[in-house]
């Protein structure tokens, strides 16, 4: 596939790595510099890639999103800390009928974490004396806090357990992602942890995001591609 890459830092650089070994074409680059683009202008300039890939800034998104339904293209968003211009962003697929994946987090690792919590959450729903809690550390960099990532595991965990959820966020050095999730009594403690070792997981997800989405109209959560993903896996398993 012809990929559009907008925001070419860290995770830009390394969806680009990941997708080259791949055997994908890198169509266009834009980077940081050029966020004065208005949406027309960038629709411009990423016009005849198949597919785009946002690694940028949550205020880009908006315009992001707008060039590409322009332009024709899907869109994978891996930018966080755009959930205030959700509706706006929604409407633009919408009447464009464009198409977008969205995630908190595209590492396969952290879409089965979430499983794993729901379940423990369901569990413990059931029995009195546990305080959940979450605690996350990423990079100095990251702007958002708490994480996209330990946003969704709250909003997880408040629908079986029917409570707010405490939440902890560090920013220091070069983490690149930890996410613990907690269930303390007086009597024990048990705990849930996901530690990315690399960045490399999202940017893989992310392409796997970007396939799926070619061909497809509308709105999808990365967690439905996994769905579909877990679905084929055990459909096969069951014929064999």
């Amino acid at each position: 596939m012809k990929l559009a890459l907008i925001g070419y830092g860290a995770m830009g650089q390394l969806v680009a790595t990941t997708a080259t070994r791949t055997g994908d074409e890198i169509g266009c680059k834009v980077k940081s510099d050029e966020g004065h683009l208005t949406a027309d202008q960038l629709a411009g300039k990423i016009i005849g890639c198949e597919v785009a890939i946002d690694f940028s800034v949550g205020e880009a998104v908006e315009r992001n999103v707008e060039a590409c339904s322009l332009a024709g293209l899907p869109i994978v968003e891996g930018t966080t800390g755009w959930k205030n211009d959700e509706q706006a962003i929604r409407r633009v697929i919408s009447e464009n009928n464009a198409a977008l994946v969205y995630g908190a987090n595209f590492s396969i690792g952290v879409n089965l974490f979430y499983r794993i919590v729901t379940h423990a959450s369901q569990l413990f729903s059931k029995v009195d004396g546990y305080a959940p809690f979450i605690e996350e550390a990423h990079h100095a960099r990251k702007r958002d806090a708490p994480s996209g990532t330990a946003l969704r595991l709250r909003e997880m965990m408040m629908d079986q357990l029917h409570v707010d959820i405490p939440t902890s966020s560090t920013r220091a050095g070069y983490i690149p992602g930890t996410h613990r999730v907690g269930f303390d009594s007086e009597a024990d403690e048990i705990t849930l942890t996901h530690t990315a070792r690399s960045r490399q997981g999202f940017a893989s997800g992310a392409l796997l995001a970007a396939r799926w989405l070619i061909g497809r109209k509308g709105v999808y959560e990365f967690g439905e591609v996994v769905d579909e993903i877990l679905g084929s896996a055990t459909s096969k398993g069951g014929s064999s």
